[in-house]
């Protein structure tokens, strides 16, 4: 079974992101579960999202606490939340962010075995005119782990955006999948 945690504030799409790649997951006919945990719940608030993907039936019904997968949506959450918490040894973690490596190692408290970056607020910026990246990020997630292939990803993404919306969210993670950096460290 392959755990993910997003991590994300209010309104920037993490639970529809982690809808979404259950869907793109459930496309290449696996078994998923994607589920919110909110806090106080109020736009900008840290939320965080899950999902889980299995060529089996998934049984466990519980927050995911030690992740395969964690993707920030919100690189500001690095300096306030522990994003890597219980990060399995050889965990992937992507990031939405401008920074470096270098930059972004520091402010992780635990060393991933793999670290996709991808500046996903730009992309969005130029694609959809928002700077909400969920589904820019998705296509990080498509590249840096392989769990899910851009083509599902994108599918998912345009049965949940409809129309012009739904190509221009498709060619946002086109785009972040083309240009994430993934470092194996």
């Amino acid at each position: 079974m392959i755990e993910i945690r997003f991590h994300g504030r209010g309104g920037q799409g993490a639970v529809t992101a982690a809808n979404i790649l259950a869907s793109a997951a459930f496309l290449e006919g696996k078994y998923v579960q994607a589920f919110p945990f909110f806090g106080v719940e109020r736009r900008g608030a840290p939320v965080t999202a899950f999902t889980r993907i299995d060529e089996k039936p998934i049984r466990i019904k519980t927050q995911i606490y030690e992740p395969d997968i964690v993707v920030v949506l919100d690189p500001s959450l690095l300096d306030t939340v522990d994003v890597t918490a219980g990060l399995k040894d050889d965990g992937i973690v992507i990031i939405n962010t401008e920074k470096s490596k270098e930059e972004v190692l520091e402010k992780l408290k635990k060393k991933p075995a793999k670290l996709a970056l991808v500046d996903a607020t730009t992309i969005a910026l130029d694609i959809l005119g928002l700077p909400i990246t969920n589904t820019s990020i998705l296509g990080a997630v498509a590249k840096a782990t392989g769990v899910v292939s851009l083509e599902h990803v994108q599918k998912a993404i345009q049965e949940v955006f409809s129309g012009s919306l739904g190509e221009k969210n498709a060619k946002a993670a086109e785009e972040a999948f083309n240009k994430t950096v993934i470092y194996e460290l």
